[in-house]
C-alpha cells in the first residue's frame, strides 16, 4: 500500500509541457478547494494488518436491484478478505442520482445480510461504519475535487468544453475516416488549449468536464497481471476519458482509483466488462504515482439457452434477481453452497470430504476460478438445497419454514403456526440417519408436502385410484378390519403385522414373494393392501413411510380419514 506521506511531492514529474502555467487554471476551476491531497491522505492512514491480509470492496449502485452475479462477486470479495484476516468494505457508488431508488442502500445491505454476507466497513442508512469513509461516493465530492485539482495543476488533466453537438460531429468524422472512435489525438479539440485559453473559458462560465490527459500510444503494449486470467497484454490507452462530469461527480474510472487508494484496497474483483478500460485505470494509478491494487476479472454467470449459453439476464430470467430465492424459500446456506461450487472448481470434492464443516473452512483461491463463465443451473441448485434441508433437524426446519411463511405464505402460516410441534413431527419423518429423505428443496415446498396432515386443509380425492383387485365391498372390509386392530402406539413391526393380517383375512398374500410365486392363489399382494391404506389416509400414492405418517397423525385423525374414504367409496356405488 502507498505510503501517503508527501504523496504530492512524490508524484512523478509532468509528462509533457502542458503543466506549465496550469496553477492558475487549477485555481480557476476549483477556487474553493483549499485542502491538499496530503492533508486528505493524512485522514486515511495505512492499515495495520497482518502480512498477506487483503482489503476488498463490494461497490454496487443503490438501484434497489441485486442479482445472483452480485452474490457471486460479493462472496468472492468476502472470502478473500476474511480468509486472509483482512477487511471487507461496502462502498456505494451513488453518483448517478437518476438511477437511485429511495432506500436503495438499505435494500442492498438487507439483501446481502439475508444472504449471509456482512461487511467490516460500510455505508448504512444511518451513517458510516468504519474509519475510511465516507463510504458513499456522493459524499466524497471534496476529495475528488482536491485530487482533480492536483491532476490539472500538474497537467495530467484538463477541462473539456466540447458540446454534445461537437462530440457528435467528431464521431461522424471518425466514422467517415474509419478512425478509432473516441476523444484522442487530433480529435481531442480541447487538449490543445493553452492553460490561459482554458482558464479564460472557465472564467467565462462555459460548462466543462475534466478529462485525463493520456500519454499512451496504442501501438505499444501495456502488460498487467490478472489474478484469474494471468498476464494480459493490451494496447496502451490513448483516450482522454472523462474523470469528472460537468456536475462534478466522478466517473467510475476516476472514482475507484481515488477511493481504492485512500481505503487501502489491495484486491479489486470485478466483471469482465471492465477489461476494456483496464488500460485507463493503469494509466491513472501510474500517472499519479499510486500503487495499483491487484485485479481479478471474473467471467459472467451464464445459463443454458437451448443448445447455446448466454449471460443470465435480469430481464429474461426470474432467477437472476436475489428476491426470487427469498420468495421461493431457498435456504441461504443452499445459495452459498451452490455459489461456492461456481466459484472454485474443487469445492464439491472438498465438501464430500468435509460434510459437516462450514464453507468458511474451505481454502478459497482466485487461481481456482474459471476463465470462462460459470454455468448457472437451477436444477443443480435444487439438488444442493435438498442436501442442505435434509441435513437440518426437524425443529430448525420448522422454525425456518414458519418464519418464511409468515412473510411469503400467510395461508400456510395460519394453518401451521398454531401447533409448531405438530409440524416438527411431520418434518421429522424420514429425517436423520445415514440416508435421510430429500423431498424438499425450499421452504415453499413444505406446505404442499405437509398439507394432507391437516384436516382443515385436507381435500380427499373424489375417486382415488385404488388397486383394481379391490372392489368397494372388499375395500370397506379391508379398511374396517385394519381400523379395528390399529393402535397408534404399535411399533413398525407390529403395525405391519396388522396390515398383513387385515389383508390375509380377505385373501391377500402376506408378502410379494408368495404372490409372485402363485398369483392365482390370492386376491392380491400385501402391497395392494398398503396402497389402499395410503390412499385412504393421505389421498396420495406417494408419501413418506406410512407407519410414521399414521403415528404422527394419531389414531383419531387416522380413523377419520379412513371413515371419510369409505364414505366417498360408498357414495360412488
Amino acid at each position: 500500500m502507498t505510503d501517503y506521506a508527501g504523496l504530492a511531492a512524490a508524484m512523478p514529474a509532468p509528462h509533457n509541457e502542458a503543466s506549465h502555467g496550469c496553477e492558475g487554471l487549477a485555481k480557476a476551476i476549483y477556487p474553493d478547494v483549499t485542502e491538499t491531497i496530503n492533508e486528505i491522505c493524512a485522514r486515511y492512514p495505512k492499515r495495520n494488518l497482518p502480512a498477506g491480509a487483503m482489503v476488498t470492496r463490494f461497490s454496487p449502485s443503490p438501484t434497489g436491484f441485486l442479482h445472483i452475479g452480485n452474490v457471486f462477486g460479493a462472496l468472492t470479495d468476502e472470502r478473500l478478505a476474511h480468509q486472509s484476516g483482512g477487511v471487507f468494505i461496502l462502498r456505494i457508488e451513488d453518483t448517478d442520482s437518476k438511477r437511485e431508488v429511495p432506500g436503495g442502500v438499505g435494500l442492498i445491505i438487507d439483501n446481502l445480510k439475508e444472504f449471509g454476507i456482512s461487511f467490516d466497513e460500510c455505508a448504512t442508512e444511518g451513517g458510516d461504519v468504519g474509519a475510511y469513509g465516507p463510504y458513499r461516493q456522493s459524499r466524497r465530492a471534496a476529495i475528488y475535487q482536491a485530487f482533480a485539482k492536483e491532476y490539472v495543476r500538474r497537467g495530467l488533466a484538463y477541462p473539456c468544453f466540447c458540446s454534445e453537438e461537437t462530440l457528435a460531429s467528431m464521431r461522424d468524422a471518425q466514422k467517415a475516416a474509419k478512425a478509432n472512435p473516441g476523444y484522442h489525438g487530433g480529435y481531442a479539440a480541447c487538449r490543445g488549449l493553452t492553460p490561459a485559453e482554458a482558464e479564460a473559458k472557465v472564467r467565462e462560465g462555459l460548462p466543462f468536464v475534466i478529462r485525463f490527459r493520456s500519454c499512451g500510444d496504442p501501438s505499444r503494449t501495456a502488460e498487467v497481471r490478472d489474478l484469474i486470467k494471468g498476464t494480459l497484454r493490451m494496447p496502451e490507452n490513448d483516450q482522454d476519458f472523462v474523470m469528472l462530469k460537468s456536475d462534478g461527480t466522478p466517473t467510475y474510472h476516476f472514482g475507484h482509483v481515488i477511493d481504492d487508494t485512500l481505503m487501502g484496497t489491495t484486491h479489486v474483483v470485478r466483471g469482465d466488462e471492465w477489461l476494456a478500460t483496464l488500460p485507463y485505470h493503469i494509466q491513472m494509478f501510474d500517472a499519479f504515482g499510486l500503487r495499483r491494487p491487484e485485479y481479478a476479472h471474473t467471467a459472467t454467470v451464464d445459463k443454458r439457452d437451448g443448445a447455446s449459453k448466454r449471460k443470465i439476464s435480469k430481464r429474461k430470467d426470474p432467477e437472476a434477481k436475489l428476491t426470487y430465492y427469498l420468495e421461493a424459500g431457498f435456504p441461504i446456506p443452499s445459495i452459498t453452497e451452490y455459489v461456492m461450487t461456481l466459484l472454485n472448481s474443487d469445492y464439491e470434492e472438498w465438501r464430500r470430504a468435509n460434510p459437516g464443516s462450514p464453507h468458511t473452512d474451505f481454502p478459497f483461491a482466485l487461481s481456482k476460478m474459471g476463465v470462462s463463465g460459470p454455468l448457472f443451473d437451477l436444477g443443480k441448485l435444487r439438488d444442493v438445497s435438498k442436501d442442505v434441508i435434509a441435513g437440518m433437524g426437524a425443529g430448525e426446519l420448522t422454525d425456518l419454514t414458519l418464519a418464511w411463511a409468515a412473510r411469503y405464505d400467510p395461508k400456510f402460516h395460519a394453518l401451521a403456526s398454531g401447533d409448531p410441534a405438530y409440524l416438527s413431527r411431520i418434518l421429522s419423518i424420514g429425517r436423520g440417519g445415514p440416508k435421510p429423505r430429500k423431498d424438499l428443496a425450499a421452504y415453499s415446498e413444505v406446505g404442499p408436502y405437509a398439507v394432507y396432515f391437516y384436516d382443515e386443509a385436507y381435500v380427499p380425492a373424489p375417486d382415488p385410484d385404488y388397486p383394481a383387485c379391490l372392489d368397494s365391498g372388499t375395500l370397506k372390509a379391508l379398511l374396517t378390519g385394519f381400523l379395528e386392530g390399529y393402535e397408534s402406539s404399535d411399533d413398525q413391526a407390529a403395525w405391519f403385522g396388522k396390515v398383513k393380517e387385515a389383508g390375509a383375512r380377505l385373501g391377500f398374500a402376506p408378502d410379494t414373494g408368495s404372490y409372485k410365486a402363485t398369483p392365482e392363489s390370492y386376491l392380491g399382494s400385501v402391497s395392494d393392501v398398503s396402497m389402499a391404506l395410503r390412499l385412504a389416509v393421505t389421498g396420495r400414492k406417494n408419501s413418506p413411510d406410512l407407519w410414521e405418517v399414521m403415528r404422527v397423525m394419531g389414531a383419531g385423525r387416522v380413523a377419520r380419514r379412513i371413515s371419510m374414504a369409505m364414505e366417498i367409496r360408498s357414495a360412488k356405488l
